[in-house]
């Protein structure tokens, strides 16, 4: 069975204008995204700054996003590392916390070899129990997680169930679907191809546009998966603009702007990511009032 199907949210990390983690907002986010039918939270993602967060930091929002959520939903948390053993260390402690499953990006900087990227995932999986989605993001990370290798990962490890697919490259993604024969859980790790992903056999898609419209969002996929395929573009369609705005400045910059200009008050970015400029703010600004969330 799989972790979730539908919209789950890549969840922001507010932070207070002292940079410290605003722990009361981002209850109040938690509790906008179930309200409006979200269908799991992913904690401690790219979108949630997870890199400049202390990893005692990631571990206390992990189990502070698990207390609220109150198995209401999944909660699926970020752990991966470009050194496996951290990757180990929070993902054990991160299951320690109650998490529904885990989210692994692929080794970043250091790279590996897809036979580096095989150990690397197994030796985290085989060190707990919950189910891991792999996280394939080359934009970021420089190192592609090739089909053959997830395929492997998902029939060798047995709690190894799925990947988000952020490459962008549908071919490649048609391909990985082709082999797997089912045997891979596939999301959406672009807004923008929730629907082509989901013709694929996709389960959904994990999420930075559901910060700022979860019900449109969660939509798009219920309607794929009740076969209301026209339903479903339509809505993807429509948020298209929407989408290419939240990511005209690195991510999550966007999205953050984006909920603040909405009064949701989720704070400041942490260096090295810095406030949107002018035209890119107008931008953001005009795809939110078109969407009709401004």
């Amino acid at each position: 069975m799989s972790i979730f199907t539908g919209a789950g949210v890549a969840i922001v990390t507010p932070m207070k204008q002292n940079g410290e983690v605003d722990y009361e907002c981002f209850r109040k986010l938690v509790e906008f995204q179930i309200e409006n039918g979200t269908d799991a939270i992913i904690v401690c993602g790219t979108t949630g700054e997870a890199s400049t967060l202390t990893h005692e930091e990631h571990l206390d929002v992990i189990k502070y996003c698990v207390e609220v959520v109150d198995k209401r939903i999944p909660v699926i948390a970020g752990t991966g590392s470009n050194c496996t053993e951290t990757a180990v260390y929070l993902s054990t402690e991160a299951e320690k916390s109650g998490v529904d499953g885990l989210l692994l990006v692929s080794p970043y900087y250091n790279k590996a070899t897809q036979n580096g990227l095989y150990a690397h995932f197994k030796t985290i999986a085989e060190s707990v129990k919950v189910p891991i989605i792999l996280y394939n993001v080359p934009s970021r990370t420089g190192c592609n997680i090739l089909p053959e290798t997830i395929v492997r990962l998902c029939r060798d490890v047995e709690n190894i169930v799925g990947v988000k697919e952020a490459s962008g490259n549908i071919s490649q993604i048609a391909h990985l679907a082709a082999i797997a024969e089912g045997a891979v859980d596939i999301y959406s790790g672009n807004d923008d191809q929730i629907v082509p992903i989901m013709s694929l056999g996709g389960k959904g898609v994990i999420s930075v546009l559901s910060n700022v419209a979860p019900r449109e969002t969660h939509e798009i996929c219920a309607k794929y998966l009740a076969g209301d395929v026209q339903g479903s573009l339509k809505g993807q369609l429509r948020a298209m603009e929407l989408c290419n705005a939240l990511f005209c400045e690195v991510n999550p910059i966007p999205v953050k702007t984006a909920l603040n200009m909405m009064g949701m008050e989720v704070g400041p970015l942490r260096m090295p990511l810095t406030p949107m400029e002018d035209a890119t703010r107008a931008r953001l600004e005009k795809a939110m009032k078109g969407f009709g969330i401004l």
